[in-house]
């Protein structure tokens, strides 16, 4: 099954990450799937396959995937993280 890929899909799925809503262990494999299943948005092809493919070699200890990563990629998508600190 062919999903769409759009900057939007991809900014949620770093969203969900850094919510602690999926794991890394899922961002990868979602990236990987996108990356063999994935149809990209043909107006932002080039950006949207960077980005995938970069988290989908998030599990590699070399690459990882820190809070300054996931800032400039989701930068690239035309997005921008906000950290609130609120009482637990």
């Amino acid at each position: 099954m062919n999903m769409n890929i759009t900057k939007e899909t991809v900014a949620e799925k770093i969203g969900a990450y850094l919510h602690h809503e999926m794991t890394l262990a899922q961002l990868v494999d979602w990236a990987e799937n996108a990356m063999m299943d994935g149809v990209f948005d043909e107006s932002h092809t080039n950006t949207l396959t960077a980005v995938v493919s970069r988290l989908g070699v998030a599990d590699v200890r070399a690459f990882g995937l820190a809070w300054e990563d996931c800032e400039q990629l989701l930068g690239q998508l035309g997005f921008s993280a906000h950290v609130d600190i609120v009482m637990a």
